[in-house]
């Protein structure tokens, strides 16, 4: 078994952008500048948003955090999305999600800039992805399919069981997974909440991609020897013993499943580091195409 060790990897490719933007600056260059919108004070949200923040630091972006009150108007939102989208500085931004219930997510996702949309969430993109055009690719996807390429991980001919149909993360993977290519080339299932003897499915599958967000829901008798187990999954898990007061569950029962796994993601330090990383590559990409 080998742990596919994503912090790792994360700083490998932070410092392959380092690089990059070391010589757009020498060369006279724009220096590449990421903004965030943050609406309210999810913790979580407040935690990933600070590390996309670092992030840029580390690798010489600029980057702005706009935060606004959750008690925004969804039309004062969207007049702030029009501001990034008329702002030729910021070369890409985000809008940190979950969004306030009293806000219309598709409504404010659609009104991104597709060409500044570094989420890779606007219908342009995705839609330009699944046609295997040039795209910006939803960041977690996009760091999933990095993994399985820098450990060279066999991917044609094979079956993948992909646990999970957001449109953030299950729908995307699964396309890009069955799409020709190096890493590519799978015979690629999407199992979901209705679907029926899922450990049947899981059982057969050679690579499992799960974004259920169920703590510790993919169990050792649920997966056959030596396969390769990606999880997406991150939810806090409630634990008084622990000095935050809560712990960090992946969808896989991490002690157990790796003993029969070839390749495996821990939780936290696998998927999540690499979401920021390409976060930053697609935020270096909207800077270049800016030239």
């Amino acid at each position: 078994m080998k742990v596919l060790d994503g912090k790792n990897i994360s700083n490998i490719i932070k410092a392959e952008i380092k690089e990059s933007v070391d010589v757009r600056l020498s060369s006279g260059l724009k220096q590449p500048h990421l903004a965030a919108i943050l609406v309210g004070d999810d913790g979580a949200s407040l935690t990933y948003v600070g590390s996309k923040v670092r992030s840029c630091k580390q690798v010489g972006f600029i980057s702005t955090l706009i935060r606004l009150k959750d008690s925004i108007t969804e039309e004062d939102l969207l007049i702030e999305i029009k501001k990034l989208n008329k702002n030729n500085k910021v070369d890409g931004y985000i809008v940190q999600l979950p969004l306030p219930k009293h806000i219309n997510e598709e409504r404010v996702l659609l009104a991104v800039e597709p060409n500044k949309d570094v989420d890779g969430f606007h219908p342009t993109n995705f839609g330009k992805m699944a046609l295997e055009l040039p795209s910006f690719i939803p960041a977690t996807p996009f760091g999933i399919m990095e993994i399985l390429k820098r450990y060279n991980i066999q991917t044609s001919k094979k079956s993948c069981l992909v646990i999970g149909r957001s449109n953030i993360v299950g729908r995307p993977i699964s396309i890009l997974m069955s799409q020709k290519g190096s890493y590519g080339n799978a015979t690629v299932t999407v199992a979901h909440s209705k679907t029926k003897n899922i450990k049947d499915l899981t059982l057969q599958a050679d690579i499992i991609i799960s974004a259920l967000g169920i703590p510790e829901f993919l169990k050792e008798d649920m997966v056959k020897q030596d396969v390769v187990v990606i999880d997406v999954g991150i939810t806090r898990v409630e634990d008084i013993t622990h000095p935050k007061g809560y712990v960090i569950k992946g969808d896989v029962d991490f002690k157990n499943v790796s003993k029969k796994a070839s390749y495996i993601t821990p939780v936290p330090g696998g998927v999540g580091p690499m979401t920021i990383a390409m976060l930053l590559k697609n935020t270096l990409l909207a800077c270049q195409r800016n030239d």
